[in-house]
């Protein structure tokens, strides 16, 4: 029988395969998230000004809530847009 060294691929078996998702906010030690970096809170919101969520960020329960209050306040001081054509 072949070892795994000895069998030469066509393409590279890595290819389909996605990294797993992990919480930046956990990784890096961030424990406050401050509304007023609107730079920060646009890597959390799509082009049409909406949050995103979760399961696309790969945040936690416990950040993903911060975040969201964040963006929420930094609408309602116009720092962020509540509606846009092209945010980014």
């Amino acid at each position: 029988m072949a070892s795994r060294e000895d069998i030469k691929f066509l393409s590279n078996p890595n290819i389909g395969k996605q990294r797993k998702k992990y919480c930046r906010f956990k990784k890096f030690g961030i424990r406050h998230i401050d509304y007023k970096d609107a730079d920060f809170l646009l890597q959390f919101v799509n082009e049409q000004g909406k949050i995103l969520p979760r399961r696309i960020t790969g945040n936690s329960l416990k950040y993903q809530k911060k975040v969201a209050v964040a963006i929420k306040r930094a609408r309602h001081l116009s720092i962020l847009p509540y509606v846009t054509d092209l945010l980014k």
